[in-house]
């Protein structure tokens, strides 16, 4: 990890961070993109697969799977039967597990849509709420799969009584979602699962095919590919927004336990090699003994090349003069995940302006947020937390206004309105409210 130190030199590598950035492609994929699509422009590939799904449907899902992913679809659609199935193919305490965490996401939500609810009445009967009718889910997979982000993105779309739930998720090579995805669809109450990966299940849940309804808006994170098919398709749908690499700011003083804070800094890495670790402390000594720790554990990681090549790019170490700087540092970065092992780290919370997900107490690893401690997971990345806020039951209901004009109204405000009309040139505008009745 590299280690910086003070305030002037670690804010210089966290402006940086100028906000969303797409991932560059790599030499090899830019080959393969010219094999497959006739450009070396991932961009470009993606606006090809969308007007193709938009001609031929079906076809083009089938044609995409077999020419990107190396598998040939009997169906498109999972059938219920074998969702229904999947809870008993499974190892007894991992279902359990998914149970567990379903019930914490789900009673975490529920208490968020009843307050939200809550406020929205008290705005009658100037806001009404509508809850969208269908929605997809985009679950990553192929290689490996991730129930947890089945749970953390379909319950909170069924707490807030979406009419019907949609996952997409690429199949394995034996052209099968994996069973522990299809468990945690059926424990999360999904409606439907399609084997469909990658920009093409993005285009079929935006624009519909034969098979795959049109959805009304479309959640979760994805490769390259999903984000910029995403990016092109909002407007023909709506979307949760573009979720970047995963990333951790952790803010440690010298009391903080240098294992805890190293286990939390690998758990990071080990996403992916883009995956990045942030940690600030106020102690030289703190930051010496989590980078010995870190060098002790990695030979038992298993996947030590990634997290290997994720803190020697990605990693950085700020070693600054006091809390105010170190809080200062963290809300210009705008992490995904910030953790405070700090004595008291309550109180700082009021101090934190930008964070997807803030962690605090005696043990505040980001692991728990992850899979059982409530909130979805699903969060901001790539600064985008000075503006964005995490998944939550709101990205499934809209608002609606409702304008009731009656005679006090009129008589209160017509000239008000002409007024303003005819100072726009609207002159229409001003004789339609100036109608008698």
């Amino acid at each position: 990890m590299k280690i910086v130190r003070g305030f002037t030199e670690a804010k210089a590598v966290f402006a940086d961070r100028a906000g969303f950035v797409l991932p560059e492609a790599s030499p090899k994929l830019k080959e393969r993109l010219q094999g497959l699509f006739g450009t070396p422009d991932p961009a470009q590939a993606v606006a090809l697969i969308i007007s193709e799904v938009q001609k031929s449907g079906d076809a083009a899902l089938r044609d995409y799977t077999a020419k990107i992913d190396g598998v040939h679809l009997s169906a498109l659609e999972v059938p219920a039967q074998e969702i229904a199935e999947s809870v008993e193919q499974i190892p007894p305490q991992l279902l359990s597990d998914l149970k567990v965490a379903a019930g914490q996401v789900r009673r975490f939500h529920e208490k968020q849509r009843d307050a939200y609810l809550a406020g929205v009445a008290q705005m009658a009967p100037g806001t009404v709420a509508r809850v969208l009718k269908r929605v997809g889910l985009y679950a990553p997979g192929g290689t490996a799969s991730y129930p947890s982000s089945v749970l953390m993105t379909a319950i909170p779309a069924r707490v807030a009584g979406v009419g019907e739930v949609i996952i997409a998720t690429p199949p394995g090579k034996d052209g099968r979602v994996p069973a522990r995805t299809l468990a945690a669809a059926s424990i999360a109450g999904a409606n439907r699962v399609f084997a469909l990966g990658g920009a093409q299940a993005i285009a079929a849940l935006a624009m519909g095919t034969e098979s795959v309804p049109r959805v009304d808006k479309i959640c979760g994170p994805g490769n390259l590919f999903v984000m910029l098919a995403k990016k092109q398709l909002y407007g023909a749908v709506d979307i949760d927004g573009l979720q970047g690499p995963s990333e951790v700011v952790v803010i440690a003083d010298g009391e903080a336990n240098p294992s805890w804070v190293a286990g939390d800094i690998l758990a990071q890495a080990e996403h992916d090699v883009l995956a990045q670790s942030v940690l600030i402390t106020t102690s030289e000594a703190l930051a010496q003994a989590v980078l010995k720790e870190i060098a002790n554990s990695l030979p038992q990681q298993e996947r030590r090349v990634i997290i290997e090549e994720s803190l020697e790019s990605r990693g950085v170490i700020a070693v600054v003069a006091s809390l105010d700087e170190a809080l200062t540092l963290s809300n210009l970065y705008a992490p995904e995940h910030l953790c405070l092992y700090l004595t008291e780290s309550e109180k700082y919370i009021s101090r934190i302006e930008h964070a997807g997900c803030v962690f605090v107490g005696t043990h505040p690893t980001v692991v728990m947020g992850d899979y059982v401690a409530g909130p979805s997971h699903a969060l901001p990345t790539s600064g985008t937390a000075r503006f964005a806020s995490p998944l939550n039951v709101t990205d499934f209901i809209r608002l609606m206004n409702v304008v009731m004009v009656d005679d006090n109204m009129r008589r209160d405000f017509s000239a008000v309105a002409a007024g303003l009309a005819q100072a726009e040139g609207l002159t229409a505008h001003a004789s339609a409210v100036k109608m008698d009745c």
